[in-house]
């Protein structure tokens, strides 16, 4: 019998499938019993474990279990690496179909060659052909140093297709091992990234950075998902281990549709638009009090069903995904709790990105804003904040998805318009009474407008304290912006669950155009 498993030409068909199966059974084993204790020895599922923990039961058909290399450099003639170190294939998630590639690491640590990534880039172009999302689960040591250039070249038709993919139809990369060197820029060019506690995600290793810089830093501490979470931004979900990784990409993928031709899932619904007298209570009069606007966002959505995204990254914003009335819809909302709520560089990225995904895949926005501005600052006027603000404004105004907004306290200067004024193109704008809709703050503003006057007060403390409220009075308040028609009504904050709903409804079928180009110019 040859390597790959076949029979003498004059071998009967008995012998032949008896030989099938006895080579699909070799080959499904991937790098054999001894590396699979291995794996999980680790605390890892195989890459067939976590396909099976993915998609529903059965529905899995494998696509190119008999890929083989190609390479003949550097030992490489004879070396037999199972379905070339990667499971690719087509399943159904929810009944959904979804096209995925497994890394298998008990095959050669899962290195990826060339006819590895030919693999995940045919399944990419699968994706895109039949409109379904694609799940990438990366655990791989690298790029297989044996086939050299080939094995470059293998990634760059992965990172192309990624981006062939982009905005047609959702993709979602796991990390479940070590994601590093090039490798690391296919999950970087998709929507999610979902990173188990333990695995790894970086350019250039610890020995790397030690041989160039001098510093000494860990693997975990490097690339961990709390650096990859908390700072830099790259991973936008953190997993405790292989099971919930896969927990958490099935119930991000029930919010998104397929493809960017198709809504949205609506789920069925039971809960009524009814009024909620405690919302009132949720917000602080005191404009200088914190409070965790994720609670808001729980009562107004429907069973308090939020999941955040980027939760440890830019906190003073919060961005994900919910239903109202059964319908996905995306939130984003200024976080009192951290930094008043202001808009930074890290904000500002993190709001933008989460619009522009929302709106490639026709969910819906809705913004609560409470920001008392752009955060002010050398760092960030140095780390660029002009430009990166900007991503906000363009991120909001070239969005043709319905975009509800809701002022619930402070709304002031341009961090206003950023959080989808109705300049921007909301097609709702409502406040409760609670809300300040001024170019600043009272306190600020009066400052500056009365000066003069409470300069020359004999009693300034109370001087100060009358203008800041003839201030508040006059400019600082929801009827005004109302008036000017920047506010479609005020509302009680009890029924924001409700007009939220009934204007959703109304909305859902909205279309509007944008003058013909081949794309924006967002302020990279």
């Amino acid at each position: 019998m040859s390597e790959q498993g076949g029979t003498p030409p004059t071998a009967s068909i008995d012998d032949k499938i008896a030989a099938l199966a006895a080579n699909r059974a070799r080959l499904q084993e991937g790098g054999g019993q001894e590396q699979i204790d291995k794996q999980h020895a680790a605390g890892k599922l195989t890459a067939r474990e976590r396909i099976d923990g993915l998609v529903d039961p059965g529905s899995f058909q494998e696509i190119g279990l008999f890929a083989k290399h190609r390479a003949t450099s550097l030992g490489m003639t004879d070396k037999e690496l199972p379905a070339d170190g990667v499971v690719t294939g087509c399943a159904q998630i929810d009944g959904k179909v979804v096209h995925l590639a497994s890394q298998d690491f008990t095959v050669s640590g899962g290195a990826a060659g060339e006819v590895h990534s030919l693999k995940v880039a045919e399944m990419l172009g699968l994706s895109l052909k039949t409109g379904s999302p694609f799940v990438f689960i990366n655990d791989s040591g690298g790029a297989r140093v044996q086939e050299g250039i080939d094995s470059l070249t293998g990634y760059g038709e992965v990172f192309y297709s990624n981006v062939m993919l982009s905005g047609s139809v959702p993709q979602i990369s796991l990390i479940c091992g070590p994601c590093a060197g090039g490798a690391a820029y296919s999950p970087a060019l998709t929507d999610f990234i979902i990173q188990t506690r333990g695995a790894q995600m970086f350019i250039t290793g610890p020995q790397v950075i030690k041989q160039v810089t001098g510093e000494t830093v860990s693997a975990e501490a490097l690339g961990g998902p709390d650096a990859q979470m908390n700072r830099s931004g790259v991973a936008h979900l953190v997993a405790e281990n292989d099971e919930d990784a896969i927990y958490q990409c099935r119930r991000l993928l029930s919010f998104l549709p397929p493809n960017n031709l198709e809504d949205p899932p609506r789920l069925p619904f039971d809960e009524p638009l009814e009024a909620d007298p405690g919302m009132k209570d949720l917000v602080p009069a005191d404009l200088k009090a914190g409070y965790d606007v994720r609670e808001l966002v729980g009562r107004c959505v429907d069973d308090g069903d939020f999941l955040e995204i980027h939760a440890g990254f830019a906190p003073n914003i919060v961005v994900g995904f919910a239903r109202l009335q059964g319908r996905s819809i995306g939130v984003v909302a200024n976080q009192p709790a951290v930094q008043a709520g202001a808009l930074d560089i890290d904000a500002s990225d993190k709001g933008a990105r989460f619009i522009r995904f929302c709106n490639a895949f026709n969910i819906p926005i809705v913004t609560f804003v409470d920001v008392p501005g752009f955060l002010p600052g050398v760092e960030q006027e140095y780390g660029g904040i002009i430009r990166h603000g900007a991503k906000m404004l363009f991120a909001y105004s070239a969005t043709t998805v319905p975009k509800l907004t809701v002022i619930v306290r402070k709304a002031y200067g341009g961090a206003y318009l950023a959080m989808c004024g109705k300049a921007l193109g909301a097609d709702r704008v409502i406040a409760w009474p609670s809300a300040e809709i001024a170019v600043m703050g009272a306190e600020g503003a009066a400052e500056i407008v009365f000066r003069k006057a409470i300069a020359e007060a004999e009693d300034k403390p109370a001087k100060r304290a009358e203008m800041i409220q003839n201030y508040r009075e006059t400019f600082a308040n929801p009827y005004v912006a109302a008036g000017r028609r920047l506010v479609d009504d005020i509302i009680e904050p009890a029924e924001t669950r409700r007009y939220l709903g009934q204007a959703l409804e109304v909305l859902s079928p909205k279309r509007e155009t944008r003058p013909p180009k081949k794309h924006g110019l967002i302020p990279l």
